[in-house]
């Protein structure tokens, strides 16, 4: 055992001087910090619970604490007579007690963690996780820096510090002994009720809440900047010429999904509220599969057949495999565009049949 003592002590001893000395809630601090950054980063624990409970304190407590630390590096006694005089003039007292910073620290990590998210919007970085995270564990470890160096530079007896020991004697005097039965029954009562809320904590992170099961599908087009923007979509084509458009699926049936997507172009007529398809071609079709909470996105080259004013472009997104007469009813998710195609000068307005396949019917959808 004392082997073991010796080489943990010799360990110790390599580390920087400066380190050795950081006091220890201040050293907590910095251990949430690395702590985060690793369950965050780390491919394998960002899905895990470690996550949240590690991501809370380190959002609503650690900065504030860190900064509270710097600016008031001294403990906050209660003040006592000052013996040297005969009256009963009290001391001055400087510094927070334990309640207050607690509660202030609470308060400032509030006000502190929006406001560096207000400061990243106007950067190029933006508000976005990783930004974010690396602003506010710069903000946490230098302010520790900080109110470590001022907590140092004061003399030992008027230094912060978590009164641990003392923290742990009361429990221990309160708990196991006791004024009288009542006390007891209480006590009893109160371990039941921490061990009961922990449980529950511990259940409700661990084993989240499922959120409604739905799937995104959405059709996008190219700017002339090169990002792909839901806005000015193509709507004039000419019959045998391809423009392209992008077609996404966003996964959150929290479960892998195989996925069909049919890509239809209809002749419609509208009345009386009821949209009835006279004439379709069916462009292309395809399947993939998208693992949960993935998205998945493709360039489809739209190819128009048939030529008309006021076309539906169609997209049909099926679980699975689509059934034998897609629609726009029994599709899971549709979307349309309304197009016009034109014919080219040197072809018919015909596509040869073999070129494409084709349907010609007439269904109310």
């Amino acid at each position: 055992m004392s082997s073991d003592s010796d080489r943990v002590h010799r360990l110790w001893l390599l580390l920087p001087r400066s380190v050795r000395r950081l006091p220890a809630d201040l050293a907590a601090v910095l251990a949430v910090v690395v702590l985060t950054c690793t369950a965050v980063l780390t491919p394998g624990l960002q899905q895990t619970p470690l996550r949240v409970l590690v991501g809370l304190p380190f959002v609503l407590f650690i900065p504030g604490y860190a900064f509270i630390a710097a600016l008031f590096p001294e403990t906050g006694k209660t003040a006592e007579p000052d013996t040297d005089t005969d009256t009963s003039e009290m001391r001055s007292e400087t510094g927070i007690d334990g309640i207050e910073r607690v509660a202030l620290s609470f308060g400032t990590s509030i006000a502190i963690v929006p406001m560096i998210g207000l400061l990243l919007n106007f950067t190029p970085w933006g508000i976005r996780l990783v930004p974010i995270l690396v602003a506010v564990s710069g903000f946490t470890v230098f302010a520790t820096g900080i109110a470590a160096t001022r907590r140092l530079e004061l003399p030992p007896e008027e230094r912060f510090r978590v009164p641990y020991e003392d923290w742990a004697e009361t429990a221990k005097t309160e708990l196991f002994e006791p004024d009288d039965r009542t006390d007891k029954v209480l006590n009893a009562l109160l371990v039941l009720s921490v061990l009961l809320a922990a449980v529950s904590v511990t259940y409700a992170v661990a084993v989240p809440k499922q959120g409604e099961a739905f799937t995104e599908f959405y059709v996008l087009t190219e700017n002339e900047t090169g990002d792909l923007v839901a806005d000015d979509y193509p709507t004039e084509y000419t019959v045998g010429e391809s423009k392209p458009l992008y077609v996404g699926i966003g996964n959150h049936e929290h479960r892998q999904m195989d996925y069909s997507v049919v890509v239809e172009l209809q002749k419609v007529t509208i009345s009386n509220n009821t949209t009835r398809v006279q004439t379709e071609r069916e462009l292309t079709r395809f399947g993939t599969s998208v693992g949960a909470n993935e998205t998945w996105q493709q360039q489809l080259n739209i190819t128009p057949t048939i030529e008309g004013q006021r076309l539906r472009l169609a997209f049909l997104l099926y679980k699975e495999n689509p059934p034998a007469e897609p629609t726009v009813k029994n599709a899971y998710r549709e979307l349309h565009l309304w197009v016009n195609v034109t014919a080219t000068q040197s072809t018919q307005h015909r596509v040869p049949p073999s070129s494409v396949s084709s349907k010609e019917q007439s269904y109310a959808s």
